[in-house]
């Protein structure tokens, strides 16, 4: 199970930004910037959970709606549709750029001689969430390829002989600890929103954070209701 989002003690600003995009993702996105401890994971991982239940085709990997699903992602056209949870998808401070936006599938295409396109971890976002825990630290490059496709809701890939384009709405949590180095300001200003967390300094609040964290190990579900 999932903290739930409704458990975090205070942080109302970080929590506001979240929900906000959760209703217009086209806002660009949240950075919270703070010291380690103060939720920010956390509130990101429990934002997926409030996100409504999406349609899918049955057997498909990823979180295109059936309306949306490429040829070159899912050529078989199947028609079962269920209703699965929205994605949580983090992306890895090391990932490869063909990780991120998607590329061939080379072990298909050696074994059937065809082009399939691979997707990346913006198609399966895609609907839900993608965050990036110490954004601080990504490759300016992914940044920049993060950032034209959470603001266009659309990726575009051109490489290998591919021409693949495929929607990509994603609520987009980046977190980051300004100790461990800044953002170049012209990426900071392509998020929607920016929120400073600080962790409580009050004895009263800092215990509620300790005995809903233990109740919630001894119990998670019990807990949630």
């Amino acid at each position: 199970m999932i903290y739930p989002f409704t458990a975090i003690v205070g942080q109302s600003k970080m929590k506001t930004a979240l929900l906000l995009n959760a209703i217009n993702p086209a806002i660009g996105g949240v950075l919270v910037r703070g010291e380690k401890g103060t939720g920010k994971s956390t509130a990101a991982r429990a934002l997926a959970a409030l996100l409504p239940l999406i349609e899918v085709v049955a057997g498909c990997p990823w979180a295109f709606a059936p309306s949306e699903v490429p040829n070159d992602v899912w050529p078989d056209g199947a028609a079962e549709v269920i209703e699965r949870e929205a994605p949580f998808v983090s992306l890895p401070i090391g990932a490869t750029e063909d990780r991120l936006l998607g590329t061939l599938d080379i072990e298909r295409a050696l074994q059937e001689g065809m082009r399939h396109f691979e997707a990346g971890l913006l198609a399966q976002a895609h609907r839900g969430v993608l965050y990036v825990d110490e954004v601080n630290l990504l490759g300016d490059h992914l940044v920049d390829s993060l950032l034209d496709v959470a603001a266009m809701g659309v990726n575009r890939v051109e490489r290998e002989g591919l021409s693949v384009t495929h929607p990509a709405r994603f609520v987009l949590v980046g977190t980051m600890n300004p100790e461990e180095g800044d953002l170049r300001p012209q990426l900071l200003d392509r998020f929607g929103l920016t929120v400073e967390v600080n962790g409580p300094r009050e004895p009263a609040i800092r215990t509620q954070v300790v005995r809903y964290r233990l109740a919630w190990e001894e119990n998670p579900m019990a807990f949630a209701e």
